[in-house]
Parts: structure tokens; C-alpha cells; sequence
């Protein structure tokens, strides 16, 4: 067992940005007409809340937003369905949720060419005729202020495709296309409303560099609005197959994160849009949907290593994905598949899900940060922090932190909430259970019953206005403290030492 001590003077202010609940990722819109998928974004949205969500297939046919016919003249016309966009929409804004609108993918009515992604066979092919795809991007969007209200809209950010640097989603990554489907798209946003946010490239780490600087020049010397920047970030290594799993190792977290900065200095580099703001619309550890790593502690424990540090240089960044409703390579076959989702299907919260929690809760002045803790004070002068042991080099050592702060002389309540792979891991009682892929209602009553912290507590006295505890954190635990004073108000008659010393 290692130590790992946290002191903190009066006084100290430490840099933290913390847009934890800004956004979260989802599969295809289409997914937010399933039950279980709403039941599980209202079970995130209760416990953590986000600003927005982001997802793909907005313009996929399973949408029917963009249908082509034939004219009594036989002259092939557009229209335009807005029947399930305004259900999902809907149903996203009732759980305080707004869209990241992601544009794309092609619908078939507009699509140059057959190529497809996923399961659900997102087209990715350029439209074949980029006056109709401005005039689909312009419908939508006035649709949209139409219904809910402009200065609502105003607010949802708007971002152009997905990952068109990988040929998987967008055809032959052609880098010159894209560069032409965006200009379009970006004036396309901008003639509905010069007040739209728009943003892209929404490239991924595939020569990731290159393609960001050869963006910006483009946007540069084509006077195109550009609104913010956004980009992708994954951290493991190329992972190995065993049928339908994938095995996957991390990166090191600081390899992690300069993948991250060399973005922000490429930004930077150009004096039009030095300090622009970037927004990674995805990141996970794994960039697969079947990668047990998804489901286990160490997810969560590392995790809260990037959630404590990605705010340094970026504006948000969103978390792929609420839920494991997900189809991207398949319906999945159990309930532990490996899948991106804070929570597993029958509303099993994942321990990924309790870092999010955990992070939500930090509100207040940081006066704390490393590789282990992040702490915060509040204005009410409480103290709130999250730990994290995460193993990434499997040695199954525990580390105890000894946490030093100052107080003023009386009474604290010092309250724990644990997720370590003993006291909060669905994944090894699923496991235990022989790895049902069908839960019967008791199972899955046993499994969410599991999958909850451990709450401890214990009072604390400040000497010579400090006080001081210790919390031991097993491999890839994850602890959330809150540290306040307290003002005791016992009823007449009450004696707490009495009832548990047996005294009458």
C-alpha cells in the first residue's frame, strides 16, 4: 500500500474548469423513440443532469425527415417529414436536455452513392447535389425555431458530420469534399440565422493534425463562419477480437492528454482563431461498443483522471455515451457487452456513471488538484473532493490519501461514498451470476441494488484549526467526500452514546 498525501493551506486557489454536465453523447436519434432509452436518460438526467446531447443519424432515413417522389409529371422532388425530429426533440427538452445538432448522416433521397456505416446503415456518401442538401439544413432549422422558439435555438450548437477523416464514415475520407460539405453547411446555418453557432471538422486521432491545420487554412482563406472547433478522443491501444468482444489496453494518461494539446496549439497557431473555443463531442476510453473495458472500475477510476483535466483547454466535453440502448454494430446480446453507456440496459447504472455524479457535485472554489484528488470548497465553506485509485498496470495495490485541511475549531461530518470493485461493481456480480444475457426481474433487482455506492460517515474535531482524516482507496476505487461542520441540535432527553453503549 502507497501513501498519498493532500495538504492545503488557507487561502489556496488552484485552476479548474469543470464542465462535467455540459454534454453527453447518444446513439442514433432515431433510438430516443425506444422506452428503455428514455428511461435511461431520465435515470442520467436525475442524477447528473446534462446541458445537451449529441448523437448521429439526424438525417438518416430511419428519421424520415428527407423523402424523395415523383411529381404527376414524373419529375423526381424532396419533401420534408418532421414528424419523429419533433417527437425526439420533444422528448430530449422534457428531461431538460437540448441538441448538439450533429448533421449527417446523407439521406437517401440526397445521397450521391450507397456507401453505409453500422448497423442501422448510416449513408456517408456526399448529396449529389449540395443546393438541396443547403435547402434540407435550412428546413430543419426553421422547422425547429418554428417550434420551439428562435431564442431557444439559438442556443443549440450545430456541428457538420462525424469523423470525416476515417473513409468508414465519410467516403474515401476525400478531405476536399469535406472541406465543400461544410462551406455549404456553414452558410446553410448561417442564412437561417447569423446567430447560429456552427463548428467542425469532428475529426478523430487519424492524422488528426494534419487534417485539422489544412481545415482551418481552408475556413481561413474561404471566409467561412467557424464558430468553434470540435474533435474526438479516444485512449487505448488497437485492441484484439474474441468474438463479439474486443480487448483493449490504455494509453498513459500523458500521452492522452498531449494528443489533446497539440490540438489546442494547432488552434492557436493561427491568429484568426487563437483561443477559439474546442469541444470534444465524443470521448471514452475505448472507441468500440463491445470492449468490456467500458463496463469495469478501472473505466471509471481513469475516467476521473481525464474529467479533471480536460476543462484546462477545451470548452466541453462529451462522453460517448448515456446508455447502452446502441446499435451501432448490433443489437447487443446481454447486458454486460461492453457497450459506451454510463448505464447498462435494464437501468443499471454503471460505475463510470458514479464519476460523472461524483464530478457534478463539485461545485465551488478549487483548492486542490493532482493525479489522485480533485477538492473543492464551497461557499458555505464545505469541502467536497473526489479521489481515485486507477490501476492501470493491474498491481492491485491500494493507496491511503491523508487529507490535510484547515477548519475552524468544533465539530465536522465527514460523509464517504465508495465505488471500488468490492462495494459498487455490477460487472463481477453479473459474472457471479453465471453471465445471464437475459435478467430475470429478481437479477436485475439484485444487480441495481449493487451497483449504488457505499455511503460511510464519521464526525471529525479540528485541532489547532486543522483537521485531518485518511481514506484508503482500493484498486480503481473511485470516493466522492463531503467535509462540513456541524451544528449539533439533539432533542431533550437524547443521548447517541447511551442507545449504542446499552446504558438505560
Amino acid at each position: 500500500m502507497t501513501d498519498h498525501i493532500v495538504k492545503i493551506l488557507e487561502g489556496t486557489k488552484v485552476p479548474f474548469r469543470n464542465n462535467v454536465d455540459y454534454c453527453i453523447g447518444t446513439g442514433r436519434m432515431g433510438l430516443a423513440l425506444h422506452k428503455e432509452y428514455m428511461a435511461q436518460l431520465a435515470l442520467v438526467q436525475d442524477a447528473i443532469g446534462f446541458s445537451y446531447i449529441r448523437g448521429h443519424g439526424l438525417f438518416s432515413d430511419d428519421m424520415a425527415l428527407c423523402r424523395g417522389y415523383k411529381d404527376e409529371n414524373g419529375e423526381p422532388r424532396i419533401e420534408y417529414n418532421f414528424t419523429y425530429i419533433d417527437m425526439v426533440m420533444d422528448n430530449y427538452l422534457a428531461l431538460g436536455i437540448r441538441p448538439f445538432l450533429e448533421l449527417g448522416f446523407m439521406p437517401s433521397a440526397l445521397a450521391s452513392g450507397e456507401q453505409t456505416v453500422f448497423y442501422w446503415k448510416g449513408n456517408v456518401t456526399p448529396p449529389r447535389d449540395y443546393e438541396q442538401w443547403k435547402d434540407l439544413i435550412k428546413a430543419l432549422l426553421s422547422h425547429l425555431i418554428e417550434r420551439y422558439g428562435r431564442e431557444e435555438v439559438l442556443t443549440w450548437p450545430v456541428e457538420v458530420w462525424n469523423e470525416p477523416n476515417l473513409a468508414g464514415f465519410w467516403k474515401d475520407a476525400d478531405m476536399d469534399e469535406y472541406f465543400r460539405l461544410y462551406g455549404h453547411s456553414a452558410h446553410a446555418v448561417k442564412e437561417v440565422d447569423e446567430r447560429l453557432r456552427v463548428g467542425g471538422p469532428a475529426i478523430c486521432g487519424v492524422d488528426d493534425q494534419r487534417w485539422l491545420r489544412m481545415f482551418l487554412e481552408y475556413v481561413r482563406d474561404h471566409k467561412l463562419p467557424l464558430d468553434f472547433v470540435t474533435r474526438h478522443h479516444y485512449t487505448i491501444e488497437p485492441p484484439r477480437r474474441a468474438g463479439h468482444y474486443a480487448y483493449a489496453k490504455l494509453h498513459d494518461v500523458e500521452e492522452s492528454f498531449e494528443v489533446l494539446e497539440a490540438s489546442r496549439r494547432i488552434v492557436d497557431g493561427y491568429p484568426e482563431f487563437a483561443g477559439m473555443d474546442i469541444h470534444i463531442t465524443e470521448f471514452n476510453t475505448a472507441y468500440i461498443p463491445d470492449c468490456p473495458l467500458h463496463d469495469t472500475n478501472l473505466n471509471a477510476a481513469f475516467i476521473a483522471t481525464l474529467l479533471s483535466r480536460l476543462g484546462d483547454s477545451h470548452a466541453s466535453y462529451s462522453y460517448w455515451t448515456f446508455g447502452d440502448v446502441f446499435e451501432e454494430k448490433d443489437v447487443p446480446f446481454t447486458p454486460f457487452h461492453g457497450g459506451f453507456g454510463l448505464v447498462a440496459n435494464g437501468g443499471i447504472p454503471k460505475p463510470t456513471f458514479w464519476t460523472f455524479a461524483f464530478f457534478k457535485e463539485l461545485e465551488g472554489a478549487c483548492v486542490h488538484r493532482d493525479s489522485r484528488a480533485i477538492i473543492v470548497k464551497t461557499a458555505a465553506g464545505a469541502y467536497r473532493g473526489v479521489l481515485w485509485n486507477a490501476d492501470t498496470a493491474y498491481t492491485g495495490e491500494s493507496v491511503t490519501v491523508s487529507v490535510e485541511l484547515p477548519g475552524a475549531e468544533g465539530e465536522y461530518f465527514l460523509v464517504t461514498r465508495t465505488v471500488d470493485e468490492e462495494t459498487c461493481n455490477p460487472l463481477k456480480l453479473w459474472h457471479d451470476m453465471g453471465e445471464p444475457s437475459h435478467l430475470m426481474p429478481g437479477q436485475l433487482a439484485l444487480l441495481k441494488e449493487h451497483a449504488r455506492p457505499l455511503v460511510t460517515s464519521k464526525t471529525l474535531m479540528s485541532e489547532d484549526g486543522e483537521l485531518s482524516f485518511d481514506l484508503v482507496l482500493k484498486p480503481n476505487a473511485v470516493v466522492y467526500f463531503e467535509l462540513s461542520e456541524v451544528v449539533r441540535k439533539s432533542d431533550r432527553g437524547y443521548s447517541y452514546e447511551r442507545v449504542i453503549q446499552g446504558e438505560n
